[in-house]
């Protein structure tokens, strides 16, 4: 039998095994190698990547744009709606009036306790105080501690808008100091206990994330540490599909923002960039808008369990949805309450507290629309233009504190949706509209309007709406005669009768009234407040037009063409440029530049500029003749054009305006003020087509309707450099002598003394003979007869204001006058 030899047959094998072990192993240093080659450059492209976005996210802090602080002292204009207003929009909220960002009371007596902010002259400490309402007016304020009498107090202001560079949208960054240490903590408890120790990925978290969901039944804890749900949120563009490369990428990339941030840095980053709902197209990231989109509070107002319900609807904000599915956002943030109680955040009787609490979801999102008042801050935008490049506010961390009146400006934007859309049933074009709401005492700008839809971005009509004027450049026709007491006061006679101009190119331009009729001899104030045309270009021709064109150019930066036809408002201009033009009429004098910007501060809270200097004393001779014309559009809304504000109860405020009306009822305005407040409005059509509105039935509505819920205090016009006489027959009288009228008039330029005596009514016209180049020469009064004469009733007359369409724009307010009566 022949021999078999095992050992040399074995030795075959195992030479096999070991060559295949080489080859494997080849193979397999060859394949990581190759995976070793690939995974480096990918790792430094994501390491690139992580730079950039995490960067973007991390350190650029956004431009933060704030309203004016609202001053409450003894005697401000102030009611309970315009209060409760303002406090809501600044995110206070009813409650014990003891925590900070709350208020107690309302109606007459409210306490209020505000938070501490930086303005633009220093810190504002917080405050408690208690504000008594009464007759539309702050009638007490006083310290809520000490019962000891304040002179006023500001209350922190709203924020308004966020600006990235050229971008205008609603982002709420917040550093991880300015968060509530529960919340931070909260959010670690539920979603990342090792959050402080791991290094981008935490097994023992999966692990224990698995065995919970075991327990439960149901997917309640995720394994994902907060820098993967960092990575996958959307900043690096990883997607959320479930993949593996996708996993991949999203624990390649937490490990790369570990080895590259701090803790600190990574959190912030998370509080910023987590989604936390949806509001139509617009995603709601980050807990400060969450804060504000779900309880209407920002971050330092939240209670326990609002911090619990924030955190808890992380996991799925669509499906945990507290508006939608209020079950589900119970039983979310239960569980997390139950969480923080077991980290120890809470002690039992705050848990058991804050599970009996409702969740305290307001009924619709807060205010979160992505520039809120596009008017306003374009505005702001123009004038932080003159100090700040373009790209300056990107990423700046600034704060701009602007003069913005929430309340003023709910008030302005609701008065011309209201006005437009009651003008709207008519048979009329596309109304649209441009409003500039000021403060008299020093030119903030406290309201823009650029739009029928307020929030609508594109043209700001406010500013961009070149429309001819009309007759709202009256009254600086008068001024500047007034200006010359020698020859003019508001008791001058002046001729209303048929006059021609020759124009520089031959052409004879002969300006008619509305109503085609001639009024003879009237009085200056009349002319005005009647807003008769040719008396006024009779007016005009004398002071010179090149004085006018040279008026409009010193008090608002107008350039016109100093021809005849601008005495009856032959400029297009806006809404802004005439609220500039007419602030110093009713600032009584001022030269006043307007300004939206109060202030910018530096991320640490130091001004860098201020634009709130206090503008200068008015000249004394400019105060005299600006006391004059607010008397007579004083008069001109309580007997002229502007009556129909007396019919809506405005009589209180003793307002002085003056309508505007365009050819063909194109261009419908309005400039009026108070005590407190000057009001410019357009009414019209952005194709320029006739809407058949006048001022006083197009733009004066709207004003109307804003005052009547603005608290503004009564306009009195001071006697500073006025004597007061009654006058009749171009003379000074006694008072109650028959037909006499009193006037004021420049001191030491009233007419001579005569005692009360019936005169021949021979008197100065005043007026001015273009042909003859000089001033008319004195005739008659006419004579009141019969009855009329004895009861000092004069004859009703309509209103007459605007040319002929052939002729330069003037002014067409159909409103019955009634004679002056002192």
């Amino acid at each position: 039998m022949p021999r078999i030899d095992y050992d040399e047959d074995d030795d075959g094998d195992s030479a096999a095994r070991t060559d295949w072990r080489r080859r494997i192993l080849t193979w397999g240093l060859a394949a990581a190698g190759l995976a070793l080659g690939l995974l480096i450059p990918y790792t430094l492209y994501l390491n690139q990547q992580v730079s950039r976005h995490f960067g973007e996210l991390r350190w650029q802090v956004p431009t933060r744009v704030y309203a004016r602080p609202l001053q409450l002292a003894p005697g401000l204009a102030m009611d309970t709606q315009t209060l409760r207003a303002e406090l809501d929009a600044a995110a206070y909220r009813e409650g014990d009036g003891e925590r900070a960002g709350t208020w107690d009371g309302g109606e007459g007596k409210w306490t209020i306790a505000s938070r501490g902010f930086q303005d633009v002259d220093g810190a504002v400490a917080p405050a408690r105080v208690v504000v008594t309402l009464s007759g539309g007016r702050v009638e007490r304020l006083r310290d809520a501690a000490t019962e000891k009498a304040l002179e006023r107090v500001r209350l922190d202001p709203a924020r308004i808008a966020t600006l990235y560079g050229q971008q205008q949208e609603e982002r709420r960054l917040v550093r991880v100091e300015e968060v509530p240490v529960l919340l931070t903590d909260a959010l670690q408890a539920v979603e990342d206990r090792d959050f402080a120790h791991h290094r981008g990925i935490d097994l023992s978290g999966m692990l224990r994330a698995a065995w919970v969901n075991l327990r439960a039944g149901e997917a309640r804890q995720g394994g994902s540490t907060l820098t993967q749900q960092l990575a996958r949120s959307g900043l690096l563009g990883i997607g959320r599909e479930q993949t593996y490369t996708r996993k991949f990428n999203e624990i390649l990339y937490a490990l790369l923002i570990e080895a590259r941030y701090d803790k600190g840095s990574i959190l912030e980053a998370y509080l910023n960039q987590v989604y936390l709902g949806q509001r139509g197209a617009q995603a709601i990231h980050g807990v400060a808008a969450g804060a504000e989109f779900w309880f209407g509070r920002r971050l330092a107002d939240l209670e326990t369990e609002h911090i619990a319900l924030l955190v808890g609807i992380i996991r799925g904000p669509s499906f945990y949805d507290p508006r939608r599915h209020p079950e589900r956002a119970t039983q979310r943030r239960d569980f997390a309450l139950a969480q923080m109680r077991d980290s120890g955040l809470l002690d039992e009787a705050e848990y058991r507290r804050a599970l009996a609490a409702p969740l305290g979801v307001t009924s619709t999102p807060g205010s979160l629309a992505a520039n809120r008042f596009p008017a306003y801050v374009d505005l702001v935008r123009r004038q932080l233009g003159r100090d700040y490049p373009a790209d300056a506010l990107q990423g700046a961390g600034l704060s701009v504190m602007t003069a913005m009146s929430p309340a003023a400006q709910g008030y302005a934007e609701g008065a011309v949706r209201r006005t437009i859309e009651a003008l709207s049933k008519d048979k009329r074009p596309p109304l649209q509209a441009g409003l500039v709401l000021t403060d008299v005492h020093n030119g903030e700008v406290i309201a823009v309007v650029g739009s029928r839809e307020p929030t609508e971005h594109g043209f700001n009509r406010a500013i961009e709406a070149q429309r001819p004027v009309g007759s709202l450049l009256k009254p600086f026709v008068y001024l500047l005669a007034l200006a010359q007491p020698t020859r003019y006061s508001l008791a001058t006679w002046v001729d209303d009768a048929p006059v021609t101009i020759t124009l520089p190119n031959g052409k004879r331009w002969t300006p008619v009234n509305s109503d085609k009729r001639n009024h003879g001899s009237v009085r200056l104030i009349d002319a005005l407040a009647r807003s008769y045309n040719q008396a006024t270009v009779r007016i005009g021709m004398d002071v010179d037009p090149r004085r006018l064109a040279e008026l409009l150019r010193t008090l608002a930066g107008i350039e016109a063409g100093p021809n005849p036809a601008l005495i009856l408002g032959s400029v297009d201009q806006s809404p802004y440029a005439m609220a500039q033009l007419y602030q110093f009429l009713a600032s009584g004098g001022e030269i006043q530049p307007l300004r939206l910007v109060r202030g910018v501060l530096d991320p640490e809270g130091r001004t860098v500029n201020r634009y709130d200097k206090a503008p200068a004393d008015a000249q004394d001779g400019d105060a005299v003749a600006a006391r004059l014309v607010n008397l007579a559009l004083q008069h001109a809304v309580s007997s002229g054009t502007g009556r129909q504000l007396v019919n809506d109860g405005l009589g209180r405020l003793k307002p002085a305006g003056k309508t505007g009306t365009s050819n063909d009822g194109r261009d419908s305005w309005f400039a009026g003020w108070t005590g407190d407040h000057l009001a410019v409005v357009w009414i019209g059509n952005d194709r320029n087509e006739p809407t058949g509105l006048y001022g006083a039935t197009g733009a004066m509505r709207a004003w109307s309707d804003m005052f009547a819920r603005l608290p503004s205090a009564p306009l009195e016009v001071g006697d500073g450099g006025l004597d007061w006489q009654w006058v009749v027959q171009g003379f000074s009288t006694e008072a109650g002598c028959p037909e006499a009228r009193r006037f004021p008039f420049v001191a030491g330029f009233a007419p001579p003394f005569q005692p009360c005596v019936y005169v021949a009514p021979e008197i100065a016209a005043g007026g001015y003979d273009v042909q003859a180049g000089a001033a008319t020469a004195p005739r008659e009064e006419p004579r009141r007869g019969g009855w009329r004469r004895w009861f000092g009733v004069g004859e009703r007359e309509p209103a007459a204001e605007t040319a002929d369409p052939a002729t330069p724009p003037a002014e067409s307010d159909q409103v019955p006058p009634e004679e002056y009566e002192p």
